[in-house]
């Protein structure tokens, strides 16, 4: 063993092994194997040589020993400088890294400052262009104004000629007049008219751009007066003075008329409103047979009929024997019946009922009465055996001219009789109908909307609510909140919105409807009151797209324009607040909207992000909310909250239901009640009502003491709800109907919107009417239920008698009380799904079927059979016709299916319906589902898969019906559309024009559908910058609309006046009183209304006359009534007789009112416009100076109101030849408008326009020019009504919408 030093001497110099360059030699120790192993290896390695010595096998062992110590030395070596340069190369290449980091950096420092330069170079050059534009604008206008001021001087210039030319012949004339002794009466200068455009010279008239303006109404005489449009009642009722239920209806706007007289007239029937047909059947025992036979053979077909247009259709029927036990029902059911029938033959029975339709009141609703004059073997039946009843009916029925059917013949020939008059009448006078198919029904209904898909059963379901509101009679007192409210809404701008809030059940509904009551009765006609009530958060009136959607339509049906108008949920969203900001720039009065209830909508505080941006000047908005709910961003706004109600009010509602029904409560018990209702959750006004309920209605099964008990053991509403069922089932006498009433419950609860009564009855076999009417009595009477569209539910969105929360809470205690907390819906939902699957196998696709299979479906996540009803094209259909559009896209979206998916499910489906099609009247749908699948398409967006559709449906209709019939022309109207949309505007117009064609020699060139193609037109020439052909085109449009209102009404606008007036005439039989000379007042104004113009003036001379007598020739009512007839006497140009019965109720105003009363305001003004239609200008100007003093107290000096009475004057003062006085009072104007409605308001345009005039007969052409510019800039920037699309600084942005299912299962409601 030893060390590798022996073998290198110490003198040595070897290579040093880590980089040194040289040394001496050191040791190194190297690891040698011991030598007895490399003996024993080489003893191994071959045979034992014999004669071998040891000393010559160990010599060759040291050598191998040698060898390899070299090897390994030089092995070192090579290993030792190869890992030095590795290391070397390693950092090298670090350094080139560095080296290529640093160039990277510096080349995209260059790339953005080259990036940079490149911007800088392109704005440069864009500035240029622009300052070329500019320039070149600028010139344009310029060389403009200089033309249209040459234009304006010569003019000028050639009238001042014209009229001293006419002066000198005038005077000469009047000089040879003179000295023949003639007496010469000499009229004013101007014999201009306030609603008409001025004119200035003979023949020529001063037109200005078209559209109203805000203000209280047109510059009197305006030199340069805004030529006049449908504005609503301030033009075609503006003479007409009515403060009671009309003040805010026009002739020409039957949509407003209608509902004034269902808001606003207690005395209208639930009938008339109601859109459930229900036939009230009267029969005798000789006549049951006839009944029998009508209820099933033809009743079904009057169904059938009505469900096709979206009504329900009812028997009501009470057998003879069973009659008395129904007396509490059977006076309901006659009051909400639509029409009665009465089947006789030699007596009458059930004379209770017969005299109280066919004699008290017979022109409430329709009457039938059946005559069977022989019997059926064909003997005759004498009319002596007639008996005395039954003659005097017959007298009294013939005396009223209503229907006798007399029939001799088969039981069966009866019944058909009874269902061909029963048709007519519901068709003529229930619908308003003609006699036609029912598809020319939904035609009519598609020329109303133009191309606005829109649901009426919403509008019914708001128009209920809110006449269900104003019938009911409250017993509470808010007239401290009403005041706070009309302060709050007078307050001057910008005002954010204001916030009714309060606990749930304390009357924020019924406070907002009362106010609204309030608010149509006395405020001015010039304000436009838009409402949405909504319901149950599961039903459509809580959909975010629909509400804005209503609101949107109602704002542009007021002007007569409802064309530019998306389809798009998100669109509909987005472009709400630019056509609020558009719209009431042009209205001249304020808007206000109220939403009831606002934090039940789907995701309200997304969607009503345009509340919380700043509203326009004249725009109010008022919402309720629950204070529990209420979102943290709304808590700023001006809030006005209800408090509980004091213990005077609840003694007072209490004492007022039980005088009522004849029950006295003792004070111990008045004092128990009043200990007990002092907590939150008992004293409110729901509560109240309740247990008031419950006290008078469970005296037929429990005690007084007993309830009162049992009453206090409720800690909430929900529990005395309980409570409530309970005495409901006590009260019923069976098993089987107390099954029935609990099955009955549990259905509306699973439903969506409820059940109707006749789905009830197929549901339940063996239920009969009687049994069922008395149920829903003693429901409706606890507050349970109620009626809305004809269906029975829960919730509804304005109480049924008080107040809009107790239908969740009702709920709530079914869900308790019968399903286990809401464990059970599956079973009751699956019951839903049956009839109404059902049904879709019968093809009885109705507006029901369509809004609940779906969402039942949807709610059992039966995602297969969902899919399979929306392929069922009428379903689908019903939901898009109907406005659905968004709910349509979440159930879809909700099977998982995206567009396009959708629209290749639908193609396939459409197909295999096509393969079954063969009669004309298959193929007429065919091209419907076509149209609508089409339509469909273009609203999502798929426009190039809209086409074909769209032509296949064109190619059906051409084929099967005729090139000229006018469903080719909705065709090519849709068609045109998608071009539209694609900005092939060539196509497009020819396509419009091709089918106003159709229409007009269909239709006639005044009916709707050609206003709708001109809508169009005039929308495309927009589009192309087409300014003045669009506007001749709306104006036509606008004059046809006007036109078919008045003709045509509201759907059953003429039928509701008409009744409403025969209603009057009933009231005012009586004895003389100051309600009759009211009524014969109201009945008047219908009749003007009418366009009953002799009517009216019979009605309103009796009118004053009556008060004349009852209450003195100077009240204030014998005012109105003769300023309504000096309006009267106005329009037959019966100018004598008005202006002194103006000058009388003027008189009788300033004795009687205060000197800043807005009726004497209103006399002024109507006076003064008579004195300068008659050209007595020096009688009008004390009049206007007057009601210009009256606005400025009224007001303020800084109102619109007060500008426009200013300009008034001022025009006054120019007729006059009085400029100077005119003058200050234009400035004075000028500047009101310019402050109160901004620079670039129409108003402004007007007065800048009427002081360019001014101006330049003063002399003054510099600053006439100057003014002139300005006005005809505001005139060229003013934004289109129908489809300016400049962004409104008052629209939020970035509001989205993301599609939502209606109710998912899992979502939390």
């Amino acid at each position: 063993m030893g060390t590798a030093s022996s073998l290198v001497s110490p003198s040595e110099v070897i290579e040093d092994a880590y980089g040194g360059e040289g040394g001496e030699a050191c040791e190194i120790p190297v690891e040698v194997k011991p030598k007895a192993r490399l003996l024993r290896s080489s003893f191994r390695r071959g045979p034992r040589v014999i004669g071998a010595s040891f000393k010559s096998t160990g010599s060759v062992e040291l050598e191998y020993a040698a060898e390899y110590e070299r090897l390994r030395k030089d092995y070192e070596i090579f290993r030792v400088s190869k890992n030095n340069e590795i290391a070397s190369m390693q950092k090298k290449e670090a350094k080139l890294d560095e080296e290529n980091k640093r160039l990277r950096a510096e080349l995209q420092a260059l790339q953005k400052t080259y990036q940079k330069i490149l911007r800088e170079k392109e704005s440069a050059v864009e500035a240029k262009y622009q300052a070329m534009e500019r320039a070149a604008t600028f010139e344009h206008d310029r060389d403009k104004v200089k033309r249209q001021f040459k234009i304006f001087r010569e003019t000028k210039e050639k009238e001042i000629q014209d009229l001293l030319r006419a002066k000198r012949d005038l005077e000469s004339k009047l000089q040879q007049l003179q000295a023949q002794g003639i007496q010469i009466y000499d009229p004013a200068d101007s014999d201009s008219d306030d609603n008409h455009t001025t004119v200035t010279t003979a023949g020529t008239q001063c037109e200005y751009w078209s559209g109203g303006v805000l203000g209280s109404e047109p510059s009197m005489g305006s030199m340069m007066q805004l030529q006049q449009t449908h504005r609503g009642p301030e033009f075609a009722h503006s003479l007409i003075d009515v403060e009671g239920p009309f003040a805010n209806v026009s002739r020409d706007d039957w949509d407003a008329a209608v509902a004034s007289l269902l808001q606003v007239s207690p005395h209208v029937s639930q009938a008339l409103w109601s859109n459930t047909v229900r036939c009230y059947l009267i029969s005798t025992q000789e006549t049951r047979a006839e009944l029998q036979t009508f209820i099933q053979t033809h009743s079904l077909r009057l169904q059938r009929f009505c469900e096709g247009l979206g009504h329900f259709y009812l028997n009501v029927s009470f057998p003879e024997e069973k009659a008395a036990l129904y007396a509490a029902e059977r006076r309901q059911e006659i009051e909400r019946s639509s029409v009665c029938v009465l089947l006789l033959k030699s007596s009458v029975c059930v004379v209770e009922d017969v005299e109280e339709a066919f004699v008290k009141t017979p022109d409430s609703r329709p009457l039938l009465l059946y005559l069977r004059t022989g019997d059926r073997k064909g003997e005759k039946e004498e009319v002596s055996t007639l008996s005395p009843s039954t003659r005097d009916l017959l007298e009294r029925v013939n005396k009223a001219d209503k229907s006798v059917l007399d029939h001799a013949g088969s039981v069966e020939g009866g019944a058909a009789l009874i269902f061909t008059q029963l048709e007519r009448i519901i068709k003529q006078e229930l619908l308003g109908l003609e006699l036609e198919e029912s598809g020319a029904v939904e035609e009519r209904e598609e020329e109303d909307s133009g191309d606005v898909l829109w649901d009426l059963h919403d509008e019914q379901e708001q128009i209920e609510a809110f006449q269900q509101a104003c019938s009911a009679a409250s017993r509470f007192s808010f007239q401290k909140y009403v005041d706070r409210l009309n302060d709050m809404v007078a307050a001057p701008p910008p005002t954010p919105p204001l916030l009714v809030s309060g606990a749930p059940g304390s009357g924020k509904s019924l406070l907002l409807a009362k106010w609204l009551i309030e608010l149509q009765q006395k405020h001015s006609p010039n304000t436009l009151i838009l409402y949405h009530f909504t319901g149950h958060p599961l039903t459509t009136s809580t959909d975010p797209v629909l509400i804005i959607k209503r609101l949107t339509v109602k704002l542009l049906q007021h002007f007569w324009s409802i064309s530019g108008l998306s389809m798009d949920p998100s669109k509909i969203l987005e472009e709400f607040p630019r056509w609020l900001e558009r719209l009431s720039a042009r209205h001249h009065g304020n808007i206000i909207i109220i939403i009831d209830s606002i934090d039940q909508i789907q995701n309200a505080e997304r969607h009503m992000k345009w509340l919380i941006d700043p509203l326009p000047a004249n725009v109010r908005v008022l919402v309720s909310v629950n204070v529990e709910t209420c979102p943290q961003a709304w808590r700023l706004w001006p809030t006005l909250h209800l408090d509980p109600l004091n213990p005077r009010e609840l003694k007072s509602v209490i004492s007022t239901e039980c005088v009522n029904s004849d029950i006295k409560l003792t004070k111990d018990q008045e004092k128990k009640l009043e200990r007990h209702c002092r907590s939150a959750a008992t004293c409110n006004a729901l509560y109240i009502s309740l247990i008031s309920r419950l006290i008078t209605q469970s005296r037929s099964s429990w005690t007084l003491e007993k309830t009162l008990q049992q009453c206090a053991s409720c800690q909430d509403t929900v529990s005395l709800y309980r409570l409530a069922l309970k005495v409901a089932l006590d009260s019923l006498s069976t098993d089987q109907e107390k099954h029935i009433m609990k099955e009955l419950l549990c259905l509306v609860c699973a439903s969506r919107n409820g059940i109707s009564e006749s789905e009830a009855l197929e549901l339940f076999p063996d239920l009969s009417f009687p049994a069922l009417t008395s149920l829903l009595h003693n429901l409706e009477r606890l507050l349970i239920i109620t009626y809305a569209c004809g269906l029975i539910r829960f919730q509804h969105p304005q109480v049924c008698i008080y107040f809009s929360v107790y239908h969740f809470q009702a709920c709530e205690a079914v869900n308790q009380e019968f399903l286990d907390g809401g464990k059970c819906h599956g079973s009751y939902r699956e019951k839903i799904i049956r009839f109404f699957s059902e049904q879709l196998k019968q093809d009885r696709v109705t507006w029901r079927l369509a809004d609940e299979l779906p969402w039942l479906l949807q709610q059992q996540e039966d995602r297969s059979n969902l899919q399979m009803s929306l392929l069922n094209l009428f379903v689908s259909q019903n939901l898009y016709k109907r406005g659905h559009f968004s709910e349509l896209l979440a159930y879809w979206q909700f099977v998982g299916k995206d567009k396009c998916s959708m629209a290749i499910e639908y193609f396939d489906s459409l197909k295999e319906f096509e393969k079954t099609c063969e009669s004309e009247q298959s193929m007429s749908r065919l091209a419907d589902l076509y149209e609508t699948l089409g339509r469909f398409l273009k609203d999502l967006g798929l426009l190039s898969q809209a086409v074909a559709p769209l032509q296949r449906s064109l190619e059906i209709r051409e084929t099967a019906l005729d090139p000229d019939h006018p469903s080719v022309a909705q065709s090519l109207h849709q068609l045109a559309g998608v071009y539209v949309h694609w900005r092939k505007f060539g196509n497009a117009e020819q396509l419009y024009k091709q089918a106003m064609e159709i229409c007009e020699n269909a239709y006639g060139p005044e009916h709707s559908t050609v206003a709708r193609e001109l809508d169009s037109l005039s929308l495309l020439y927009q589009k192309q910058n087409k300014y003045e052909q669009a506007e001749k085109l709306r104006k036509r449009s606008v004059k046809i609309r006007q036109k078919t209102a008045r003709q045509k009404g509201h759907m059953y606008g003429f039928a509701l006046l008409k009744r409403r007036a025969l209603q009057l005439e009933e009231l005012t039989l009586g004895k003389d009183s100051a309600d009759c000379a009211k009524t014969l007042n109201e009945l008047g104004v219908l009749y003007y209304l009418q366009n009953n113009l002799d009517a009216a003036k019979m009605f309103l001379t009796r009118s004053l006359e009556m008060r004349q007598r009852v209450l003195g020739p100077d009240h204030t009512d014998c005012a109105q009534s003769l300023n309504n007839l000096a309006a009267l006497h106005s329009e037959r140009k019966e100018y004598e007789s008005a202006e002194e019965l103006y000058e009388r109720a003027l008189d009788i105003r300033k004795r009687v009112l205060a000197p800043d009363h807005p009726s004497l305001a209103y006399t002024l003004k109507h006076l003064a416009m008579l004195y300068k239609r008659r050209g007595k200008l020096e009688k009008a100007v004390p009049l206007y100076e007057l009601a210009l003093e009256i606005r400025e107290k009224s007001f303020g000096p800084k109102h619109p109101s007060v500008a426009t009475a200013l300009v008034n004057l001022a025009v006054l003062y120019c007729q006059l030849k009085q400029h100077s006085d005119a003058l200050p009072l234009y400035e004075r104007a000028l500047k009101v408008y310019e402050d109160s409605l901004g620079r670039l308001h129409p108003r402004v345009g007007e007065t800048l326009k009427n002081l360019a005039v001014l101006s330049y007969e003063e002399g003054d052409f510099e600053k006439a020019a100057e003014l002139y510019k300005r006005a005809m800039e505001i005139k060229e920037a003013e934004p289109s009504l129908v489809c300016g699309k400049a962004p409104s600084h008052h629209s939020s942005s970035g509001d989205t919408f993301s599609l939502q299912s209606p109710a998912l299962p899992h979502a939390s409601r």
